[in-house]
């Protein structure tokens, strides 16, 4: 009996899932970056994992390089920050790894004048596609976050938990640097 052509292979339809939303989810970024303002947006650049109760004879990737962006809406000195973030990185088993999302902090200011310090606490959640992780499908999280630093510059920390029996708990960090640092 011949297979009707027209009706796609499961595997298929999960490739094609993928670059749907691969596909949505570039599209966002392209739209945050055409109608942001460079003092709300800033690149971010991914950079370092540190694991805890790391297993026996298992070699974590801990050089996490890849690049992104953050869309911070509201004003500088407000104490709530909104934001949407998306970025791509080669994640703690070297493969592959992207996510769209976005969440909120609670900015502390630490320091007063041109180049305030600020510490912000707050959840991110997003949309993430990673090989090797629920057979590489598509998937939804909430993480808690913190970051440190000024209007300039700041560096992102996320805590990942153990999220599956082979995983291990980790931070995760980001350098964010603002757009507007370069137009001055």
């Amino acid at each position: 009996m011949k297979r009707d052509k027209r009706i796609a292979h499961p595997r298929h339809r999960i490739r094609s899932s993928k670059r749907s939303l691969a596909a949505t989810l570039f599209t966002i970024a392209l739209l945050s970056f055409a109608t942001a303002r460079a003092d709300e947006l800033s690149l971010i650049v991914n950079g370092k994992a540190i694991h805890f109760n790391e297993k026996p004879g298992i070699h974590y990737n801990e050089s996490n390089w890849g690049a992104g962006f953050q869309f911070d809406f509201g004003g500088k000195s407000d104490p709530w920050v909104p934001f949407a973030t998306g970025s791509g990185f080669i994640d703690s088993n070297s493969n592959s790894s992207y996510y769209a999302g976005g969440g909120i902090m609670r900015r502390y200011f630490l320091s007063e004048g041109n180049s305030r310090l600020h510490a912000d606490l707050g959840m991110v959640a997003f949309a993430m596609i990673r090989k090797g992780f629920k057979n590489g499908d598509p998937f939804l999280g909430v993480l808690p976050a913190f970051s440190i630093g000024s209007d300039n510059v700041s560096v992102n920390v996320t805590f990942i938990p153990r999220v599956e029996p082979k995983a291990v708990p980790l931070l995760f960090f980001q350098l964010k640097i603002s757009l507007n640092t370069f137009s001055k």
